[in-house]
């Protein structure tokens, strides 16, 4: 590998770190998932930093061509990923529905005790019967 690329590589992985923990400390990433990035970032730094670090997992994982090695180890992490979110996802999606139940049952509970109360303030009072009209009376004589 050029020294070139090497620095390259090193500069962009200390940037893909700074990044992951201002997310951290900024409360944007949570960290749980921050210990998956940072991880993926330490395994990039060393990489990065480490020439034949590469060739030695390929040999290790039996891959001819070591930058074929980077790419299944990238995907198999993308893979794992993809299933863990997949399940956040799905049980998120469940805590939903279940929260979306309970606003409805609350709110008809409420639209209960409400109704009384809202039916006697929408009843017109009975109005008042009207007075007779002032009128001369006639006034037979006995």
């Amino acid at each position: 590998m050029d020294t070139r690329i090497q620095i390259l590589a090193l500069i962009a992985t200390g940037v893909l770190l700074f990044i992951v923990l201002e997310l951290v400390r900024r409360r944007r990433l949570q960290e749980r998932y921050a210990l998956l990035w940072l991880v993926s970032t330490v395994f990039l730094l060393i990489l990065a930093a480490w020439r034949d670090a590469l060739t030695k997992v390929a040999d290790l994982v039996g891959i001819a061509y070591p930058p074929n090695a980077l790419f299944f180890l990238a995907f198999a992490a993308i893979l794992v990923v993809l299933l863990h979110f997949s399940v956040v996802i799905s049980r998120l999606s469940d805590q939903t529905k279940i929260l979306a139940q309970r606003l409805a049952m609350l709110d008809e509970r409420l639209r209960r005790q409400e109704a009384p109360v809202l039916l006697e303030a929408e009843r017109e009072p009975e109005p008042e019967p009207e007075p007779e009209p002032l009128t001369a009376r006639r006034f037979s004589p006995r």
